[in-house]
């Protein structure tokens, strides 16, 4: 189910703590965009090109709270969701193993909108590895650009877009060197194979999905 929020324009001084969290909400439920790019499109909406205040816009964490407390209210088939996704994504996991894959984003957390995708982070000295390792196993996707999660949409970085398993993923190129410091944090930002492996073992069984052949894999080999 969309939101339908009516949101006024909030005054400029408004303090962060009365900052309107409802509207990157809507953009993240609906479009399945990332939370920065959320929070773009809210104070372009909110605010009409007009310089933003600091603290404006909630923080991560208070997102993370209000959609999980929607999707909880309004989609029923949000639990299922997320278990299946994890399981699409410790699958392709497997594929990358050689690229030091880390899920990330809303399948990570387990607050997955209808249109959010599985976003894995891969890690390797070569990003053109991970394009010929999918090309290899038969698997179509797109280039792309994304922001790098560092650097606040300073630097980008490459990411291939694909449909697997009837599932959209995202796949973001970083370099080794990108990898220090990410791994820190509570709670973690990523997780590794093991990490997806031991969500996935703390998921109710009603919800697991049973193993696809390799055909839906849309592997050649």
């Amino acid at each position: 189910a969309s939101i339908d929020f009516n949101i006024d324009l909030p005054p400029l001084d408004m303090p962060a703590a009365e900052a309107p969290v409802e509207a990157p909400v809507v953009s993240v439920a609906d479009a399945g965009l990332d939370y920065a790019s959320a929070k773009r499109r809210a104070l372009d909406d909110l605010l009409d090109g007009r310089a933003a205040p600091r603290g404006l816009m909630p923080d991560n964490h208070e997102i993370d709270r209000a959609l999980a407390e929607h999707l909880d209210l309004f989609d029923p088939q949000h639990p299922a969701r997320v278990a299946r996704m994890r399981g699409v994504a410790l699958r392709l996991m497997h594929v990358l193993n050689d690229c030091r894959p880390y899920l990330t984003g809303s399948v990570w957390k387990g607050i997955v909108a209808e249109h959010a995708p599985i976003h894995i982070q891969v890690f390797v000295d070569d990003t053109k590895t991970v394009a010929l390792r999918l090309m290899d196993e038969g698997i179509d996707f797109d280039a792309d650009e994304i922001d790098h999660f560092r650097d606040g949409g300073r630097k980008r970085v490459e990411a291939l877009q694909l449909l697997w398993c009837n599932e959209p993923i995202l796949i973001s190129l970083y370099t080794h060197d990108d990898l220090r410091g990410a791994l820190r944090g509570t709670p973690a930002e990523r997780g590794d194979q093991h990490s997806v492996e031991q969500l996935l073992e703390a998921t109710p069984s009603a919800l697991r999905q049973p193993e696809p052949t390799r055909a839906f894999f849309g592997v050649s080999r």
